[in-house]
């Protein structure tokens, strides 16, 4: 199944709950309350009051210079707008330098260790050499979930006791990952708060820990967010962005939504890339992003 096959299932829940009003917004007349209409339909989407304002705004000026006639051509418009607007950053995960560190960082409960372990799998089948690190040890069983994961894809795993240094662990594992040639490590953290002052300092102490062991490595910090939390998630990216670098996000149970809309909401205010979205429990339902296809499932 492609990508905007896997999107438009995903998306069913927010299509059924605004695609219908989608329908008979565009089988309307191009008027005035077509795009009051259309602006309350994208709030309901989770796009955000600011973002569906923009929306709107540049499709009003889109269909004034271009003279659109119909709502046809205002859907295929407005399908290139939100595209534009989830252009951001680069899309793209930067394995470039071996061995690449990928950090992920979030709250608990919004599925950092089942997404690394999809993605792992995802690598695994590009043909890289991935290693994961069992950096959450204050959560129990963190480690064990994790290890599950990695038997299902296949790859290695370095992990510790509960309780153990984080640092001391990622240390463990970037040694590793240098003596076996891997391509890429995966690194699971501790569900964090921005206001945990704590735990902030260990993210910055596992940073120093990667910048003194792999200096010329790649690095990313996604930040996984799950798609159900709607507008709160453009509250935890806003609060992670400040604290920890962010390179790009990992949206995750779109399929479980029907506030599809928060990926342009995160996108357009936030000027951080979408990188990848989880779209269900199956193991291949990680997917890299992709704005045209995502947009067009949208709308």
């Amino acid at each position: 199944m492609g990508f905007f096959e896997k999107i438009k299932q995903g998306l069913k829940r927010t299509t059924e709950n605004i695609g219908h009003s989608f329908d008979q917004l565009f089988a309307g007349e191009l008027n005035d309350d077509f795009y009051d209409e259309l602006e309350e339909t994208l709030i309901l989407s989770d796009m955000g009051v600011d973002t569906a304002l923009e929306v709107v705004d540049v499709l009003r000026a889109q269909a004034k210079e271009k003279g659109f006639k119909d709502t046809a051509s205002a859907r295929e418009a407005l399908q290139g707008i939100i595209a534009r607007m989830l252009l951001v950053g680069d899309g793209v995960l930067d394995l470039s330098e071996p061995p690449a560190v990928v950090l992920f960082i979030g709250v608990n409960g919004v599925g950092k260790t089942t997404t690394i372990g999809k993605l792992a799998a995802r690598l695994k089948d590009e043909g890289k050499k991935v290693l994961l690190c069992a950096g959450d040890t204050f959560r129990a069983a963190a480690a064990d979930q994790l290890t599950i994961w990695s038997e299902r894809s296949r790859v290695d795993i370095v992990r510790q006791h509960e309780g153990a240094d984080p640092a001391a662990v990622v240390f463990d594992a970037l040694s590793a990952a240098k003596a076996r040639g891997c391509d890429a490590v995966l690194v699971d953290t501790a569900g964090r708060l921005h206001n945990k002052q704590n735990l902030m300092n260990e993210l910055n102490k596992i940073s120093r820990v990667v910048d003194r062991e792999c200096p010329n490595s790649s690095r990313e910090t996604l930040l996984v967010l799950d798609a159900t939390t709607g507008q709160n998630g453009l509250i935890q990216a806003q609060q992670f962005k400040e604290a920890a670098g962010i390179t790009g996000i990992v949206l995750t149970k779109l399929d479980g939504t029907a506030k599809g809309g928060i990926v342009v909401a995160i996108a357009r205010q936030m000027g951080l890339p979408v990188k990848y979205i989880g779209v269900g429990e199956g193991v291949d339902d990680l997917m890299p992003f992709d704005p045209d296809a995502f947009a067009k499932a949208l709308i």
